[in-house]
């Protein structure tokens, strides 16, 4: 008794850790406490929690009303996603290639109070499965599929399409030998829909399932054939050895007949999916239940829509299943008849049947090699955002950072990871190994440790790393400075402290201070910074609760996130708007002071603007669910009757076009703060264009909508006209909006917009950092020209240098300048697909600025006199001036590749 308790003990710990029991079952109760187990006692299967399968949803119990004696436990409570567009659950530990039969069950017993079940879509990986649409809300319901595991785990999705939360109650998963349902294969699956498995049994709703069928199937009664009756078997029951569908005996021990020549019935496949192309596979059993008297003959045709199955007519076999199986094209409703022969004495019979809808596999999923390093990167490090399901696919559900390619016939593979920011803690995780395709990988602002591991250097594919602001340490390994310096990868470690080899060198590590004294000096030096820290603490927010008091804000929470503000508080917080500081198509802006004392921006709506109630909530709505430090943060907003208002963080350095049409008092911007502001401005439209599902198309980028921080970051402003668009479209079709000059001339042509508009807005603001002119520069008092249109005759005739802002007063690195204009004509192509994605625009700015930082420290290697000097390279003086004619040389070849290249 104690083995047999031990043994069970242990097959379910290893349920609840996401493992198959010892036959194989994965059998998951949707809803119950974490780490919960029970074994049923009925069927004596186990079941557990769906703790170890999911990270998201939450646990509901469904409503009293539905609480029934008879109701099964897993059906008493359920798991709902009221957050994100698919959720999955991970099935692991699987053999690929082998059969499996997983089925999804739902009771939703008004588990919400709405009184309407919802109607959501079932993936398996990235496979269409179904929908689940049921009406009846005190229903149970399963599906079932039989397929060929594609890897060594499933993965169960449930994706809201906008008609309720989507929930399920149980999951379960049973092996079966690769011999059974032989049409079942790694190209096709069958669907078992509304529950189509039948036996004919004597009592209405009886259901057979395990341990009756070792399979775990569930049989339910069949009771809609007219004026039968019901024979059963007096002995046991017999499988053929060529069964192929090993049908238990339990089902075929009982049998339906007629009193009459034939047995007439229609089944409708009410599958919302199905039409005239899809294929429904049906399987129908029969043995001989009775003696049958010498003379007596049971003889019958099996007939499917008028069509005759049998080569010959059939006669059922004593005490052994057999069956008539095949494919019968999609339809509406279908008519089944078992006719007897002319020289039959006995009505026909049927013991049970099978119906499924045949489901070809056609998406193609991410490499197994990449999705199971992504799988286990993302348990390394704990990542949640969207990282659910397949990696790369379908392609409106890619996770959040990712960037995959699309091959026409073979799996998509991972082509970039932009990961900067997402809280990563710990050392950087030995499956990005596995990542045989990576081009970019950007670990950039998390809190990484340790080491730079060696495997890094060996990703063949890897053309940009981004390691900055983080806390590595030791030694840069030699192959990433070897490729680096070889111009093969663009390499970026500088914020870790700790970390040689990049002009630093790996000091020994000292000797330690023994403990004892370490803490004789330490702790009198922690209690005293403490009781000063307190004390401090206590103080201020004496004086905090004063002020709030004064002004009446006694609650300091609604000073945290998106605050909602009145009329009269904005009048107040600005001195009733006596300082504008900027004005836009929305309204004035008027510079506030919080009651803490931070400065904010307050945008009010005026009667005159063009943009309404339309904009503001769209602006509102979008900076709401953004967040990134390259793009503006929503302080709170006013709407209180006629008035609205938004209110932002403060940028004290006002915008972009500020600073490039200053007048020549104020101090000019550096070649390297106009590198560093395209690519903040850069990296706030890729987080955009890449990170948010969907994603948002700004519409109106442009240098005055560049705001400039006090140490001159950017971040992106304005998003009254930003547009949500979705990766299963190529284009949306919108009214043409923006700024003309930074219109893209395509979507003004055809109406369609797509992130390719914001590069060609962005091409220009890139020409205006270069040049320092608007978008349009006049050349007499009535005719003009395009900043592109300038700049393009000017690079054709090798002449850079006419083009850069007098303002710099040539300090910059002709190749970083090159590099930047190239990149902007590029960006402003007249064909939107011959423009860069943002991504690689990033990619591209980063090696601009490197290469203008390596010209400041020749420079200042150089000559600490010379402001104009240019970047040769190193050396004496006749080298210098060699490196001089060679890179005059190099400008020339340079120029003359330039308009073939653009």
């Amino acid at each position: 008794m104690k083995l047999c308790v031990a043994v069970l003990l242990f097959y379910m710990f290893q349920l609840i850790h996401g493992q198959p029991d010892y036959q194989g079952f994965i059998s998951i109760d949707c809803g119950i406490p974490l780490n919960s187990t029970y074994q049923d006692s009925i069927t004596n299967i186990v079941y557990v929690s769906d703790y170890g399968f999911i990270t998201t949803g939450e646990n509901r119990i469904i409503s009293s009303d539905y609480m029934e004696p008879s109701l099964a436990k897993r059906y008493s409570n359920l798991r709902f996603f009221p957050h994100g567009p698919r959720n999955c659950y991970t099935l692991r530990s699987l053999v690929m290639g082998n059969k499996y039969l997983v089925r999804a069950s739902f009771y939703y017993g008004n588990y919400d109070g709405l009184g309407k079940p919802p109607v959501f879509d079932l993936y398996l990986g990235t496979n269409y499965w179904h929908e689940v649409n049921y009406s009846d809300a005190g229903a149970f319901n399963w599906m079932d599929i039989i397929l060929v595991a594609p890897t060594d785990y499933l993965q169960v999705c449930l994706v809201n399409k906008g008609m309720g939360n989507p929930f399920v109650s149980g999951l379960d998963l049973r092996p079966l030998n690769t011999t059974l349902y032989p049409e079942v294969n790694a190209s096709q699956s069958l669907v078992l829909v509304n529950s189509n498995r039948f036996h004919m049994g004597p009592t209405d709703n009886s259901i057979i399932r395990y341990p009756s069928d070792p399979l775990d199937r569930i049989w339910t009664t069949y009771n809609a054939i007219p004026n039968c009756t019901t024979i059963s078997a007096t002995s046991p029951m017999h499988n053929n050895l060529r069964d192929v569908y090993d049908v238990p005996p339990s089902v075929m021990q009982n049998a339906a007949t007629v009193n009459s020549s034939r047995i007439d019935f229609s089944w409708n496949p009410s599958d919302p999916s199905a039409n005239i192309n899809s294929k429904y596979f049906f399987i129908f059993y029969f043995a001989e239940l009775q003696h049958v008297p010498s003379k007596a003959v049971r003889q019958f045709d099996i007939i499917i829509n008028n069509k005759t199955w049998n080569r010959r007519p059939y006669t059922p076999t004593f005490l052994f299943a057999n069956y008539f199986s095949g494919v019968v094209q999609g339809m509406e409703n279908y008519s089944v008849s078992l006719v007897a022969t002319k020289n039959a004495t006995l009505p026909p019979i049927l013991n049970a049947m099978e119906m499924y809808l045949v489901k070809l596999i056609t998406a193609v999923a991410t490499d197994p090699g990449d999705a199971r390093a992504m799988m286990a990167i993302q348990d390394n490090f704990g990542v949640v955002k969207n990282w659910m399901g397949d990696p790369c696919t379908p392609k409106a559900f890619i996770w959040r950072g990712l960037n995959c390619s699309y091959p026409s016939a073979s799996p998509s593979e991972i082509m970039g990871l932009n990961l900067s920011s997402f809280g990563l803690v710990g050392a950087i995780s030995t499956n990005f190994r596995d990542l045989k395709a990576l081009h970019y990988l950007d670990l950039s602002h998390n809190n990484l440790s340790g080491p730079i591991p060696n495997f890094i250097g060996e990703l063949s594919s890897l053309m940009f790393l981004d390691l900055s602001s983080n806390d590595l340490s030791g030694p840069i390994p030699y192959s990433l400075l070897q490729r680096s310096q070889n111009g093969s990868l663009s390499l970026r470690v500088g914020g870790n402290p700790n970390l040689c080899g990049n002009g630093t060198s790996c000091k020994p590590v000292r000797k330690k201070i023994n403990g004892t004294l370490l803490a004789a000096i330490v702790v009198p030096i922690v209690i005293a910074i403490t009781l000063f820290v307190i004390l401090f603490l206590l103080r201020q927010a004496l004086k905090g609760k004063a002020k709030r008091k004064a002004t009446g804000h006694e609650d300091g929470s609604a000073l945290l996130g998106s605050r909602e503000f009145s009329y009269k508080e904005l009048k107040h917080i600005t001195n009733n708007f006596s300082q504008e500081i900027g004005k836009g198509g929305f309204g004035p802006v008027f510079l506030g002071y919080l009651e803490n004392g931070n400065p904010v921006a307050v945008k009010v709506r005026s009667e005159s603007s063009s943009q309404g109630g339309k904009e503001f909530l769209a602006e509102a709505q979008h900076l709401t669910r953004i967040h990134h430090k390259n793009l503006v943060s929503l302080v709170g907003y006013c709407k209180d009757r006629n008035h609205l208002a938004l209110v932002y963080e403060y940028m004290p350095e006002g915008s972009l076009q500020d600073h490039l049409r200053a007048t020549s008092t104020s101090k000019p911007l550096t070649w390297k703060q106009r590198l560093q502001i395209a690519l903040d401005a850069a990296q706030g439209l890729e987080y955009l264009h890449i990170a948010c599902k969907p994603a948002l198309i700004h519409r109106d980028v442009k240098s005055r909508n560049i705001l400039l921080t006090t140490d001159l970051g950017a971040k992106i402003a304005d998003f009254g006209l930003t547009k949500a668009f979705s990766d299963s479209k190529t284009h949306i079709t919108t009214e043409p909006a923006g700024t003309i000059g930074y219109l893209d001339p395509e979507y003004f042509r055809s109406y369609h917009i797509s992130e390719k508009s914001d590069m060609y807005s962005f091409g220009v603001v890139l020409l205006e950092l270069i040049t320092g002119h608007a978008p349009v520069i006049p050349i007499s008092d009535s005719m003009s020209i395009h900043i592109g249109e300038w700049v393009h005759e000017s690079l054709d005739q090798g002449n850079i240098e006419s083009i850069v802002d007098a303002k710099m007063g040539g300090d910059y690195d002709i190749n970083s300048v090159w590099k930047a204009a190239d990149l902007a004509l590029h960006c402003k192509q007249e064909v939107s697909r011959e423009r860069p994605t943002m991504a690689e625009v990033v990619a591209q700015l980063k090696e601009c600025l490197e290469l203008e930082n390596r010209c400041s420290e020749r420079r200042g290697n150089l000559s600490s006199n010379d402001d104009n000097l240019t970047c040769p390279g190193e050396g004496n003086a006749l080298e210098v001036e060699e490196e001089e004619r060679q890179q005059q040389q190099g400008g020339e070849i340079q120029a003359a590749a330039g308009p073939a290249m653009r």
